[in-house]
C-alpha cells in the first residue's frame, strides 16, 4: 500500500513539475485577453471588459508548486484552497463570500477567488471568479472569467461588493467547448459564456484563493491583498449543491474524492505562509482560507 502511495505521489510531482514549466512558458507570452461572446440567458450580463495589450495583464494561472508539507499537503506560490484530481472532469461548482480587503495594510495588492477545471498539473485553466484588489489604498471588487492562457475578462456590468455570495460553475460541453456560469445571489444576476479551449486535459477541479501574477518568475507574483478570510461551501454560503465536482469515476462534494483531495497552502518565494486553508467541515464541501501575509 505504501509503495502504491509513493508511486501516486511521484506521478503527481512529475505532472506538477511539467505543468509548472508549461505555465511559466505560457505566462511569459501572455499580453492580452480574449474577447467575450455573449450567450443568451434570462438574467444575463451583456458587458465585459478585456484587458488591452498595453495593460499589465495579471494571469489567474496554473498552480506553481513550491513543495510538500509534512502531512502531504501541497505548498504553492500562488494558490490556497482545495483541488481534486482525476480524469475526464466535466463539471465543478463552487460558492464563496466576496472577502473585504484592508488596503491600508496591503496597498497595491490583489487577490482572486474562483472555481475551475485544470491547472493543478497542466497548462490550461478554465475558471470564473471574483477579485478583491487594492488600487493604492482604494478597494476594488469585480467578477471575471478566464480561459488561461488567455487573459481574464472583467464583467463590467456585474456589481460585486464585500459579503456577496457568489455561485460559480464550469462545465465541459464536449469537443473543446467549456461553459462558465457565475451568479451573484444578492443581485440575482447571472453571466454565462461558452468558449473553446485547445489542449484542456480535464484532470483536476479546484476551489481557490489566488495571488495573480504577471510573468514567469516567482517575483512576478503580485502582493496578496489582506482579505482576512475567504469562506467557501454550503456551511458558509447556504448555496445548495456547491463545492462539488464530476469526473469519469466520482460525482459529489470535495470529500467524495477521498485520497484524490489535495489541500493547498500558499507560501512566499522563501516559504513563509501567505494564505492557509482550514480542514473541510463535516459537510465535506466547506472550508475557509485565512490570509497571513503578502
Amino acid at each position: 500500500m505504501k509503495s502504491q502511495t509513493s508511486k501516486t505521489m511521484s506521478a503527481i510531482i512529475n505532472r506538477i513539475a511539467f505543468a509548472s514549466f508549461i505555465a511559466l512558458f505560457l505566462l511569459n507570452g501572455l499580453v492580452s485577453a480574449r474577447s467575450a461572446q455573449v450567450v443568451p440567458s434570462g438574467s444575463l450580463v451583456d458587458q465585459t471588459k478585456s484587458a488591452s495589450a498595453s495593460d499589465v495583464v495579471p494571469g489567474h494561472a496554473p498552480m506553481r508548486l513550491y513543495g510538500f508539507r509534512p502531512d502531504n499537503g501541497i505548498e504553492t506560490n500562488n494558490w490556497a484552497g482545495y483541488a481534486v484530481t482525476g480524469n475526464g472532469f466535466t463539471d465543478v461548482k463552487g460558492s464563496w463570500h466576496v472577502p473585504e480587503v484592508n488596503c491600508n495594510v496591503t496597498p497595491n495588492s490583489q487577490s482572486a477567488f474562483w472555481a475551475g477545471i485544470d491547472g493543478f498539473s497542466n497548462g490550461t485553466v478554465e475558471q470564473t471568479g471574483t477579485s478583491s484588489n487594492c488600487n493604492g489604498t482604494t478597494p476594488q471588487y469585480f467578477a471575471w472569467y478566464e480561459f488561461f492562457p488567455g487573459g481574464y475578462v472583467e464583467l463590467t456590468n456585474f456589481p460585486v461588493v464585500p459579503g456577496d455570495v457568489i455561485g460559480a460553475e464550469v462545465k465541459y460541453l464536449g469537443g473543446e467547448t467549456f461553459q462558465v456560469r457565475i451568479h451573484n445571489h444578492r443581485t440575482n444576476q447571472l453571466y454565462v459564456h461558452n468558449q473553446n479551449v485547445g489542449g484542456a486535459e480535464r484532470t483536476s477541479a479546484e476551489w481557490i484563493a489566488e495571488a495573480p501574477s504577471t510573468g514567469s518568475s516567482c517575483g512576478d507574483i503580485l502582493p496578496l491583498a489582506d482579505f482576512h478570510v475567504a469562506s467557501y461551501g454550503l456551511d458558509y454560503t447556504s448555496d445548495s449543491g456547491t463545492n462539488t465536482a464530476i469526473d469519469s469515476v466520482t460525482s459529489g462534494r470535495i470529500s467524495a474524492f477521498g485520497s484524490n483531495v489535495q489541500e493547498i497552502t500558499m507560501v512566499s518565494c522563501s516559504g513563509v505562509n501567505e494564505a492557509v486553508p482550514t480542514s473541510l467541515t463535516s459537510d465535506g464541501t466547506s472550508f475557509r482560507v485565512w490570509w497571513k501575509s503578502e
